[in-house]
């Protein structure tokens, strides 16, 4: 009976560690990672209103994405209408991803510096597409349009600004 008893304790304490091993599992779990193309953006044409002139009233020019003018207050266009044209970015990137488009948000200033030094203020700068963009096959261009403030007794000459406005770009 004492065997029989020291086996049966014997049997019970392999059973109670034969328990304890099975107690754990484990798991595998992969890392991925997907590098896309970065996004891209290249000026391609500059921003220019054309020629302009004042009655000796303030005014402004508005130039649209599409190139077209409008004008206020005391501004003609001439009929001899210069180079007129929207800026033009192009846009390159992953596939048909969508973008964020960032524009100037403060005024930009132009200068005449040819004899008196005078300055205009470009401002209100619209998009198309306006925000937000879709790449097609990876590319897409961004015209973009703002407004001339010109003053009563703007200087004649050429105004410009060598370092230009920034347009930026971001995946969504």
């Amino acid at each position: 009976m004492k065997k029989l008893l020291m086996s049966f304790f014997a049997v019970v304490m392999m059973a109670s560690f034969s328990n304890q091993v099975v107690a754990q599992a484990t798991a595998s779990a992969t890392a991925t990672a997907t590098i896309v193309t970065p996004i891209a953006i290249a000026q391609s044409v500059d921003m220019n209103f054309g020629n302009v002139a004042t009655d000796g009233t303030s005014g402004t020019v508005l130039l649209a994405t599409a190139g077209t003018r409008t004008f206020t207050g005391g501004i003609t266009l001439p009929t001899v209408t210069g180079t007129v044209a929207a800026a033009q970015f192009d846009v390159t990137g992953e596939g048909t991803y969508t973008y964020a488009i960032t524009l100037p948000s403060t005024d930009y200033t132009i200068t005449e510096t040819v004899g008196l030094v005078a300055t205009m203020t470009v401002n209100d700068f619209i998009s198309d597409p306006s925000g937000t963009g879709t790449l097609t096959a990876g590319a897409q261009t961004i015209k973009v349009g703002a407004t001339l403030n010109v003053g009563a007794s703007q200087v004649a000459g050429t105004y410009t600004n060598a370092t230009g406005f920034d347009v930026t770009v971001n995946y969504n």
